[in-house]
């Protein structure tokens, strides 16, 4: 990572408020933010709290939405992932219903067994079919 920072200013006295989803409780830090490139080109934003203390909020790794203003304000709002949990199983394939409303039909076959595409397919299909047919 390189240590030029492009935003050379760091905020010192920049609050900066995290809500903790179970607990629906907002956190307010007085906290650094610095910003650099990495090697690759990426931005990294860093936000360095005055007074860390270990348990003070839960540590997390997400996808999601950053927005840094010119005025250096800087938000941040996870992605909610939505999962999926297979309603059926089968060898080569399986079935999901979605939370958003989307049914997924996901075919798997290793390389070896190209040969067998159109039959494997074409069976585990009929009985995803019959699967649903039945339970409607």
């Amino acid at each position: 990572m390189s240590t030029t920072n492009y935003f050379a200013q760091t905020l010192k006295t920049r609050k900066l408020s995290t809500t903790m989803k179970k607990e629906n409780k907002t956190l307010t830090l007085t906290a650094q933010m610095t910003i650099s490139k990495t090697e690759s080109g990426m931005d990294l934003v860093q936000v360095l709290p005055d007074n860390p203390c270990e348990g003070l909020v839960k540590p997390f790794s997400g996808a999601g939405k950053a927005q840094l203003q010119g005025n250096a304000t800087f938000d941040f709002v996870r992605k909610r992932r939505i999962r999926r949990k297979p309603e059926l199983k089968l060898l080569h394939s399986t079935l999901s219903y979605g939370q958003d409303g989307i049914d997924r039909y996901i075919f798997y076959l290793p390389s070896e067994q190209r040969d067998e595409f159109a039959r494997l397919l074409t069976e585990e299909a009929e009985m995803a079919v019959i699967y649903m047919n039945n339970k409607q």
